[in-house]
């Protein structure tokens, strides 16, 4: 028997809602056919933006969007994706299939979808092929209300207003596709390309990231911030940023032979979960790094690229990373979710890779047809941790699973909020192929009064079809039992359980 013990009194930390993202690259059939088929399909769309998408996209409550890129945002020019459609320059998108991109979606077309989500914007800029000239007119062109060369362009291509512009990312992987660099070069280009991103508007200040690590490149966190903090001055005390980014992505195997999304054995599964649990080493010891230049944590860390990563599905384009999703997907997410609320002290934003039809997508279309994947319901039944406060939680009588010693995890992995209304909302995952888990929440004072839940659980290759879209769906759960100031329940193998308690 393992208990859940929660002191209801003890917040320890605000969770913010970002940490909850996500993200969208020009790559594969993430924004067209997946977010934007244009304004003329036959698909019912809102000014392009596929319909179904985005009202699946609304109640999940996505918090914040990141885009174009990834790799892709280094080869990105800005002007090119701006103005008449039929005039926009055409290119090849030499980091993912060499196909042609269009520029059909572009900043106009970012807006307009995440004005229609009623999402916040996180937009990141090219730093490896392009100047600090285009950086600052991008900003400018989005951003400035009054009479300026950008701001008369954007007002000549239709909107009047400038946006607003949340979050700024000035590069994006410059130690890899964003060119090359070493964490010494990068952030002295870092201080010169931030320098222009102005904040034209005091009542919308843009935050701006820097380009942090891979994965466990600590030497690239060091050098970058070393760099960035040198010669304190004033508007230098943060290091000229906002947020520091990390990439992670969980692969079971080697880069060259990663492993089916939907073909694996127990060993791989606990594999997979075990590499995906790793990212709280990571966000420790780069934390610790930052807690020297920034001890007061003033700086988030966003975990702006996460998620698993497999071969592609058979007969796909490998360039377009297009890969189905099962059971396992959805316990590396509820899991990777619980560890981000846990160090929210730190961690202010998260952004899964990707959106639609990328890697572990929440979305997968084909034409008209549209489902949901297990990721997608984690998130949904994740929602209510958004803008919600940490509280202290630990399990007690947890135990390790696993088939070999390489890869034991926690039977068990959770995480407790409580919102602005006073509910406690507690996420439970089972981790096990094999043995359910009794379990019992035990507060501190608090005598539970109304309970609901809901699970997600389904054999460890379970997964959503087109032609059988609902084998994975989120259920009310009602299998618990509320006993003075405990709740007593089974969580089935291989679930993700949410309980909503007043």
């Amino acid at each position: 028997m393992a208990v859940l013990y929660i002191n209801e009194k003890q917040k320890e930390g605000h969770i913010n809602a970002e940490i909850y993202g996500h993200f969208s690259e020009h790559l594969g059939r993430c924004i067209y056919e997946g977010l934007y088929v244009g304004e003329n399909s036959d698909i019912p769309n809102v000014n392009g933006m596929r319909k179904d998408v985005v009202d699946a996209l609304k109640e999940m409550q996505i918090p914040v969007l990141r885009w174009p890129g990834g790799c892709f945002a280094d080869e990105y020019h800005w002007k090119d994706g701006i103005g008449p459609k039929e005039s926009r320059k055409k290119m090849v998108n030499t980091h993912w299939g060499g196909v042609v991109e269009d520029n059909s979606f572009g900043t106009h077309e970012f807006f307009e979808l995440c004005e229609q989500l009623g999402c916040k914007t996180y937009v990141n800029g090219n730093v490896g092929s392009g100047t600090v000239q285009e950086m600052s007119e991008w900003v400018e062109y989005m951003t400035f209300d009054g009479v300026s060369p950008m701001a008369d362009m954007r007002k000549a291509n239709g909107h009047e207003k400038p946006w607003k512009v949340d979050f700024f990312g000035v590069g994006n992987e410059n130690w890899g596709c964003g060119g090359n660099m070493t964490p010494e070069y990068y952030g002295n280009l870092y201080r010169r390309y931030q320098t222009y991103v102005r904040q034209y508007s005091n009542d919308a200040p843009i935050r701006k990231v820097c380009c942090g690590p891979n994965s466990s490149d600590y030497f690239w966190t060091e050098g970058v911030l070393k760099t960035c903090f040198a010669n304190p001055q004033p508007e230098n005390a943060h290091g000229y940023m906002d947020a520091l980014s990390l990439h992670y992505y969980t692969v079971p195997n080697e880069w060259d032979h990663k492993g089916s999304a939907t073909e694996f054995d127990d060993k791989e599964w606990y594999r997979t979960l075990a590499k995906a649990l790793y990212m709280e080493e990571l966000i420790n010891r780069h934390g610790a790094i930052m807690d020297q230049y920034d001890p007061d944590k003033k700086i988030g860390l966003y975990v702006d690229e996460w998620g698993c990563w497999f071969d592609v599905e058979p007969g796909t384009n490998p360039g377009f990373l297009y890969q189905q999703n099962s059971m396992r997907d959805a316990l590396v997410a509820g899991a990777t979710l619980n560890i981000f609320n846990k160090h929210c002290d730190r961690v202010k934003m998260a952004c899964i890779a990707q959106l639609v039809n990328v890697l572990q997508s929440v979305i997968l279309t084909e034409g008209p047809k549209m489902i949901l994947t297990p990721t997608y319901h984690v998130f949904h039944m994740y929602k209510h941790h958004q803008n919600a406060d940490l509280l202290h939680s630990y399990l007690e009588g947890n135990k390790t699973v696993g088939v070999d010693e390489e890869n034991q995890v926690p039977l068990l992995n959770e995480s407790v909020s409580i919102d602005a209304d006073g509910v406690i909302h507690v996420t439970v995952n089972n981790l096990s192929v094999s043995e359910s888990a009794p379990v019992e929440i035990a507060f501190m004072e608090l005598k539970p009064s109304e309970v609901k839940a809901s699970i997600l659980t389904g054999t460890m290759h379970a997964h959503n079809t087109f032609d059988e879209p609902e084998q994975v769906k989120e259920t009310a759960y009602t299998d618990f039992e509320i006993a003075g100031d405990r709740i007593k329940f089974t969580a089935p193998k291989c679930s993700v359980i949410s309980f909503t308690i007043r």
